[in-house]
């Protein structure tokens, strides 16, 4: 008879974690929610380096015993990604959580037969690229360790068809199916991994720039509309993958949780 192997979780004041795209919103909500929950070390990474060093201010002005650290680089391309993953293993001396929380530069609703032919290929590998190549960067550290978490941030887009969201959703999928699969395979290594799919998540440049749209800004104030449990905000998105990184969750991956408010049952 086969035994299940004893798994013995890290705990969240041991949890050594690296968030991209954690210079804003959910991210700059993430880090400082790990950071109130007594982990030693947060590393941010984002593209702009005065936005970054600001948040890692911020973060580490309100928790002074975490160490907060940012790696300015563009995760989705190879080398910058590849070096993010370095300079974290080496600034912390491990990275036991991983949070891709970046987001594309095209974030809103439109049409498919208006969308530029030219921006289709920049939409695809800004939006999946760093999460395939961060999870490759910490994988053979997670591995060696036998231990580790990845959150992926990706949306109900990929869950519910919807008009305008035809690239997006595909992406979303991609991600979604992405973070399932890599469950089944670093489940052998005691690495986990699940996906948090909002909806709209309020108080962030990405509900904005989506509300400043006329196609987009009259699809989600339907939506919201729907959200009779409340819009979800960038705190309630920190509390769920702080929950998916810590030992209450250790039995759960392959997941991908909708947080909507309501909105649907996807």
């Amino acid at each position: 008879m086969s035994v299940a192997p004893r798994r013995v979780p890290f705990a969240m004041n041991e949890a050594r974690v690296l968030i991209a795209g954690g210079t804003a919103g959910v991210g700059l909500a993430t880090a400082k929610r790990f950071a109130a929950l007594g982990a030693p070390h947060v590393t941010i990474n984002g593209r702009n380096a005065e936005r970054g060093e600001t948040a890692r201010m911020a973060v580490q002005e309100l928790y002074p015993a975490c160490k907060v650290h940012f790696v300015a680089a563009d995760s989705c391309v190879t080398e910058q990604a590849v070096e993010v993953g370095r300079r974290a293993e080496e600034l912390m001396g491990g990275v036991d959580v991983l949070v891709n929380s970046t987001v594309s530069a095209y974030p809103y609703p439109t049409l498919f037969h208006k969308i530029d032919i030219n921006d289709i290929q920049g939409m695809v590998l800004s939006q999946v690229m760093p999460h395939f190549l961060l999870a490759r960067a910490v994988m053979d550290g997670m591995r060696a360790r036998e231990n580790g978490a990845i959150i992926n941030i990706a949306s109900d887009a990929g869950k519910v068809t919807t008009p305008g969201e035809t690239i997006i959703g595909g992406l979303m999928a991609a991600i979604m199916m992405f973070s399932r699969a890599l469950a089944m395979e670093a489940k052998r290594s005691n690495i986990r991994i699940n996906c948090v799919t909002p909806s709209i998540i309020e108080g962030t440049l990405t509900h904005d720039t989506v509300m400043g749209a006329e196609f987009s800004a009259k699809l989600f104030s339907k939506a919201i509309g729907m959200a009779q449990l409340g819009v979800v905000n960038a705190e309630d998105m920190a509390e769920l993958i702080t929950f998916l990184a810590s030992p209450a969750a250790a039995k759960l991956t392959g997941q991908a949780i909708s947080l909507n408010g309501g909105i649907s049952a996807a």
